[in-house]
């Protein structure tokens, strides 16, 4: 079995991909079995390229499913939180520029009244 390269998968339809995942895993099942059994040494080694073949294969299945899902959501309201940015706890629920800014009708009033001195 040849190495799968990872943009080879990404041509390829989330169909596609989950065949060939169940494939490899079908492949991964057998070798197992083999190594069970004492199996030849090249079919144990082939269980490492097997399974880095199967995270290949799960990375790009679920890169596609977030893109979809991004491009689904674009332009509304809402994100789910899975897209949203995730960054630390205390900067997601940090006020935003523009509310840090922001002054109440009181202090606006103020600062017109009582401008900084000129000397």
């Amino acid at each position: 079995m040849v190495r799968v390269k990872a943009y080879e998968l990404r041509s390829k339809t989330s169909k596609e991909l989950l065949k060939e995942l169940d494939e490899q895993k079908a492949e991964l099942a057998t070798l197992r079995v083999a190594k069970v059994s004492g199996g030849a040494a090249s079919k144990l080694a082939k269980i490492k390229v097997v399974r880095k073949a199967i995270a290949r294969i799960l990375t790009v299945y679920n890169q596609k499913n977030k893109a979809e899902a991004r491009k689904a959501c674009k332009g509304k309201k809402y994100v789910p939180l899975d897209l949203r940015p995730k960054k630390t706890r205390a900067i997601r629920r940090a006020l935003k520029v523009e509310q840090k800014f922001m002054k109440t009708p009181r202090q606006k009033t103020k600062a017109s009244n009582f401008p900084m001195r000129r000397f």
